[in-house]
């Protein structure tokens, strides 16, 4: 209810993360969208960006799943997705993780829910 009995019809605008730190793409996603299905590794190259590429790797020769892993190292390219800390790991043109190494385990779950 409004000011002076007034009621306000306007929408509230939804976040721009998903409600539990998981971003949601805008334009990163319409690229990737355009460029196929796709898993990224997003990171300097650092231990834990190479943790998290391995864990992925693992997943994906588990789940038996035909991807290629790109390990996106250039600062632009990874805020364009939005990130601010790395190691990110995006599912075909979705951030599902970031700031966190994964282990295979965890990678293979979120694998299964992203491509079902």
């Amino acid at each position: 209810m409004g000011l002076f009995g007034k009621k306000n019809n306007k929408e509230t605008a939804p976040c721009n993360c998903g409600g539990n730190g998981e971003p949601q793409n805008t334009q990163a996603e319409k690229v990737t969208q355009t460029e196929g299905a796709s898993v990224k590794v997003l990171g300097s190259g650092c231990a834990k960006c190479n943790a998290l590429e391995a864990a992925t790797k693992a997943a994906l020769e588990q789940l038996g799943m035909d991807s290629t892993i790109d390990h996106v190292t250039d600062f632009a390219q990874i805020a364009a997705y939005g990130v601010m800390s790395t190691p990110a790991l995006v599912v075909d043109g979705k951030v599902v993780v970031y700031g966190k190494v994964l282990k295979q385990a965890e990678v293979v779950t979120l694998l299964q829910k992203v491509r079902g």
